[in-house]
């Protein structure tokens, strides 16, 4: 292949025949069925690409190649679009021009795969270039579509529906040498299109509409009585993808524009009605989400009441299993058939966090694919957070009706009530409550129903009562259905079909957490039916053993830490650490399992310490190698399996406390912690801080040699560009310094500035952050202000007010403590400094419940008496004057009134 072609002029290029022959004999031999090693075709086709002119013969091949099959043609395309990422910055200007001329004619192609695989690259151009240096891209497409060419239309409707659809912003945007944004000149023509006879036309007209309506530029306000017009006469289309279409722009609308809507609601909630039953599934799913939008848009609720009665009971109906859901033929999987890789969904970890707001989980529902069935379910729950029990008198008849009904051939109607008492469960529970006690106890039996779907869905439904249900548990009779509920998930945790194994787990980890004490006496059997499902479950399943374990060490802490128990808890979990190698996935959730048992064991983990310890410093030994050379290393590199390890070494910190000391200082421990702290990936530097933080209370003498390098990746992540992004990094780094601080005192001192100038301003504008971030910053503030007040007290009047603010909205703690103690070691050095602030300074104060500490108390009281005595002539009676009277009788206890 002559690579000097790339430097020559567009119109002369022209493939050398060799290149050519030798391209499409590679291309053709990937796509052979039988082609057995499409590796090696994969490297050839790679070292190719390092000519320059590579490009060129694939586009040629693609554009030109009208000999060749348009499979090879699409491949060659479909290569050139995969490039074009990685060359487009060093690809000579010449062949650019070059590909991008030959691609434009293909818009037309007559072959409708090659007119889409066109439109594909034209996309991926626009995406990395934009559109200003092809000023024939936007001529061509107007000219296209106005062609009355329905081959020239669908092709330059197909590219502008992926740019529409990837790059939006790029049509709405000012194009030098252009009078006016493109999208001005292609919407009108969209809309027109909607009139089109041609179902592809409308369908991609329509769908490049509908994602301009988050951006709303000037052009579809000013059409929007049109495209309204448009959207109710496609709304009866024919054609389902159409009508799907239609659809999702009124729920997309709705959404964010819901003003327009308000003049046609009724008409657009009665459609809605009607293609909520429509005879295609994925447009009756659409239409179903327009349900949770609307309630979650807070729209007047009066609007949809009067339509409650029409649409709870489709709700109802399309909450039933349809025949052709792949649950049902997953629901009759053996428990003992192994699980396949693809079984195992992918499984996030979440990196440990220090702070007031952990995020909260989602209801962990049974149904794992999107469909109607479960849109009608999340409907109803949000229906009935917004109208409550006032739904009852129509949804209860239906659901009683269905719950009766007898017979195996009715068995999914009565799995659809049961779901449907799950699904209000929150929002009309008030309602609910007082025939509570029967709906648990029609529901227990069910937990040992023939139809596995109506166990499973009985467990998930048990679980959105248990709070209720251990509230229960204060008198006989609830504690004996405590009792029943516990022992019957139990039993279906054991159950043989796996589907129910699952729901049974994730229902009793919802129990754990609202049961904590009630669970310390049933611990043996609890624990024996769990290390049973532990020997018993595949792959996938036992994953969420693992988090039902955890869940429940979480919940009982030290009731755990018996010998009776621990025999049968940790001999097969340790079995199981041992035959997983340092590479296997499965070790995540053992990992995130030992953390929470080491937490509750506290040191009655330090009997299995020492090899936990060994082996998550191996781990991340060895994935700090693969990620500069996996070959080495033995394994691929997975971040995963370093935060998982900081984290379980975090959960041993937690829980031996001072204990840790002897294994911290046999290992290397502090330099592995440092790269991980300085680590590219966010979740690592975040289980990172945490660690450093927990080391900082226990062990800090250990990490004194690195001490200054510690301290200053910290202080990096307070002023990153990124903040907003790397939120809970800078948290827990925040947390880090502040322990670190009360440890080493003065060898504070060279970065105490540098950390104080990072944490003010996300005082003063804790806007996009989050609380705990907040209340971090204010505490490290104050424990940098306690042990070395000469340095952060002449900077105080700066910060006060915000901090003050800050400090306002602590619970009281021993960290608000360590806060408060800086705040009297900076006044006592700078009185002045405060001044200013003396009014949010007092509401600081009575921010307090009650000050535990007896001498930062009285330091509180002489800071309060020193500004009295300091203030005169009513100045002082003055600030007290500004103060609302609840903060007045909070300041009383210091006699300063």
């Amino acid at each position: 292949m002559a690579s000097s072609a790339g430097v020559v002029e567009v119109s002369m290029w022209q493939p050398q025949d060799e290149g050519l022959r030798e391209i499409c004999g590679l291309l053709e031999q990937q796509m052979a069925p039988t082609s057995d090693d499409k590796t090696v075709i994969w490297q050839r086709l790679q070292q190719y690409s390092q000519f320059p002119d590579f490009n060129n013969y694939l586009a040629f091949i693609f554009a030109r190649g009208e000999g060749k099959s348009v499979e090879v043609r699409q491949t060659a395309g479909l290569l050139l679009k995969n490039n074009l990422r990685s060359a487009f910055k060093t690809m000579p200007a010449a062949n650019n021009q070059y590909i991008k001329s030959v691609l434009l004619p293909c818009l037309g192609a007559a072959d409708r795969h090659i007119r889409s695989t066109a439109g594909t690259i034209i996309s991926t151009f626009v995406q990395i270039g934009g559109v200003v240096g092809w000023p024939e891209l936007l001529h061509t497409l107007v000219k296209c579509l106005d062609s009355n060419d329905v081959n020239h239309m669908e092709g330059a409707m197909d590219a502008l529906s992926k740019i529409c659809e990837d790059v939006p912003q790029v049509l709405d945007s000012d194009v030098p040498g252009l009078s006016e944004r493109p999208i001005n000149a292609f919407l009108p023509r969209f809309l027109q299109l909607f009139q089109s006879p041609h179902t592809t036309l409308k369908k991609l007209s329509l769908g490049s509409v509908n994602q301009y309506i988050m951006l709303m530029p000037t052009v579809l306000q000013l059409s929007m009585d049109k495209y309204l017009q448009g959207l109710f006469v496609l709304a009866n289309d024919p054609a389902p993808e159409v009508r799907k279409l239609v659809c999702a722009a009124f729920v997309q609308l709705i959404e964010v524009r819901s003003a327009v809507l308000e003049p046609h609601l009724r008409n657009v909630i009665d459609y809605m009605l009607i293609v909520n039953k429509d005879s295609d599934d994925e447009v009756a799913l659409e239409a179903c989400e327009f349900w949770s939008a609307y309630c979650e848009a807070e729209l007047p609720p009066e609007n949809l009441r009067e339509f409650l009665p029409r649409l709870i009971p489709i709700l109802l109906s399309n909450m039933a299993y349809s025949d052709d859901d792949e649950s049902l033929v997953e629901a009759e999987e053996d428990g003992s058939i192994p699980d396949r890789d693809q079984d195992l969904k992918p499984r996030f970890h979440a990196s440990r966090f220090h702070g007031s707001e952990d995020v909260e989980e989602e209801d962990d529902d049974i149904v794992n694919v999107w469909n109607l069935r479960k849109c009608s379910a999340a409907a109803l729950d949000f229906i009935s957070n917004v109208f409550g029990d006032e739904i009852l008198p129509t949804l209860m008849p239906i659901v009683q009706a269905k719950l009766s009904a007898t017979g195996d051939e009715a068995w999914k109607d009565r799995e659809a009530a049961v779901l449907a008492l799950g699904a209000i469960g929150e929002g009309c529970i008030n309602g609910l409550y007082p025939y509570l006690s029967e709906i648990i106890a029609f529901l227990i039996p069910l937990l040992d129903d023939k139809f596995p779907l109506i166990r499973s869905i009985s467990c998930w439904t048990l679980s959105r009562f248990s709070k209720y249900i251990v509230q229960g548990t204060a008198h006989q009779e609830g504690h004996d259905k405590f009792d029943k509920i516990l022992m019957g998930l139990l039993r279906r945790i054991l159950d043989d079909n796996k589907r129910v194994q699952e729901a049974a787990c994730s229902a009793f980890a919802t129990l754990e957490e609202d049961a904590a004490d009630e669970l310390a006496p049933r611990l043996g059997i609890i624990l024996q039916h769990l290390m049973c499902a532990f020997g018993k479950y595949q792959r996938r399943n036992l994953r969420i053993v693992y988090d039902a374990i955890g869940t429940l060490a979480d919940a009982v802490g030290a009731e755990l830490n018996q010998p009776s128990y621990l025999e049968i808890l940790m001999p097969p979990l340790i079995a199981k650490w041992q035959q997983l190698s340092n590479a296997d996935k499965d070790l995540f959730p053992l990992l995130e399992c030992f953390t929470s048992i080491a937490q509750a064991l506290g040191t009655g983990f330090s009997q299995f310490a020492q090899p936990v310890f060994q082996r998550c410093i191996n781990i991340i030994q060895t994935q700090q190698l693969a990620k500069v050379d996996p070959v080495s290393a033995g394994a691929p590199y997975d971040k995963e399996f370093i935060v998982c390890s900081l984290d379980l070494l975090s959960g041993l910190t937690e829980g031996l406390g001072p204990g840790i000391e002897s294994l911290v200082s046999q290992s290397n421990l502090r330099d592995l912690l440092l790269q991980c702290c300085m680590d590219d990936a966010y979740d690592v530097r975040q289980s990172a801080f945490a660690l450093l933080g927990d080391l900082a209370r226990v062990c800090p003498v250990h990490l004194h040699s690195r001490l200054p390098e510690f301290l200053d990746v910290a202080a990096k992540q307070l002023s990153s560009p990124k903040l907003k992004e790397t939120v809970s990094v800078a948290n827990n780094a925040c947390w880090a310094i502040g322990e670190l601080a009360i440890k080493v005192h003065k060898e504070m001192t060279p970065v105490v500035l540098t950390v104080i100038s990072s944490l003010v301003p996300i005082l003063q504008r804790p806007e996009g952050l989050n609380n705990s971030l907040i209340e971090n910053s204010a505490i490290t503030l104050g424990r940098l202000a306690w042990v070395c007040p000469e340095l952060v007290s002449p900077h105080m009047e700066h910060f006060m007010q915000p901090w003050c603010i800050a400090l306002s909205m602590i619970r009281d703690d021993i960290e608000k403590e360590d806060a408060f103690r800086g705040l009297c070691a900076m006044v006592r050095a700078n009185p002045s400094g405060a001044l200013n602030s003396l009014v949010f300074m007092c509401k600081a104060i009575a921010s307090w419940h009650e000050i535990r500490s007896e001498d930062l108390h009285n330091e509180v009281g002489q800071v309060l008496h020193g500004y009295k005595q300091m203030l005169q002539n009513g100045a002082w009676e003055q600030c007290m004057l500004a103060l609302e009277p609840p903060v007045k009788e909070k300041l009383s206890k210091y006699q300063v009134l």
